[in-house]
């Protein structure tokens, strides 16, 4: 059950250490470790009121360990913050798997019952009960690997860091911003010169993007479908704009 039981835990515990060192956060999280079922049952029973006043974003971690897939258990509308911050954590990443709210399986499913209605959805690499060592003794410590468990970190701390950059990012300019003065546009065409590298290109038509979609209602992880982008050169972008005050 390494991969099933304790995969988990151990993600949760590397990113419960990145957030304490991050000193002044913008948003509480709440990290909660339960038997399945019945745990998430007797949770919700002592605190819906206030998961429901306050909640933004949920994930249920399960299966972390592997380095087949990734996997993306819907909600039951599949529309929430949660399930647009793990389709743009994933984005651009191979072998990404969606499942919709139909094939839960953890507890995804109390988390979204009737009358629960949180915004929560599953993260996985390979889903539990799509390999074939789940749930045999084969699910052991030669299953999983530090690789496969980092994977799911660097997801998972994405998210975070794109909360603690700007959730809704607003551009403060009128159209397009003057940006060779701030050095943030190449002097050069594009065209005309080979100096340019496709990494430099990528970059500006990412910021540019970023600026035209920036209006206070797209998410940041609405930024990411629209420039076509990883979630974190989207932070990169969104970063350095703040910076030069042309985003909020």
């Amino acid at each position: 059950m390494a991969n099933n039981e304790l995969s988990g835990p151990v993600v949760l515990s590397e990113i419960i250490s990145y957030l304490k060192s991050i000193p002044h956060r913008k948003y509480t999280y709440r990290f909660v470790l339960l038997p399945e079922t019945i745990g998430s049952i007797a949770y919700l029973s002592a605190n819906l009121d206030t998961l429901q006043a306050n909640m933004i974003a949920g994930f249920n971690l399960s299966c972390c360990g592997d380095t087949n897939s990734y996997t993306h258990i819907q909600s039951k509308t599949a529309t929430t913050l949660a399930d647009s911050a793990l389709t743009a954590a994933l984005f651009h990443k191979n072998n990404v798997k969606v499942r919709s709210f139909a094939h839960r399986g953890s507890d995804e499913r109390q988390y979204n019952s009737v009358g629960v209605d949180l915004p929560v959805c599953g993260f996985s690499r390979t889903k539990y009960g799509e390999y074939p060592e789940y749930h045999t003794s084969l699910d052991n410590l030669d299953y999983i690997s530090p690789e496969g468990l980092d994977g799911s970190y660097i997801v998972l701390k994405s998210i975070i860091d794109a909360f603690e950059c700007s959730l809704y990012p607003k551009t403060q300019v009128l159209c397009e911003p003057q940006l060779g003065k701030r050095g943030l546009y190449p002097t050069l065409s594009f065209c005309k010169s080979s100096l340019l590298t496709e990494r430099q290109i990528d970059d500006v038509t990412v910021r540019m993007d970023v600026l035209a979609y920036a209006d206070g209602t797209n998410s940041i992880f609405d930024l990411v479908r629209y420039s076509e982008s990883s979630l974190p050169q989207v932070i990169d972008e969104v970063r350095l704009l703040t910076s030069h005050g042309l985003l909020s």
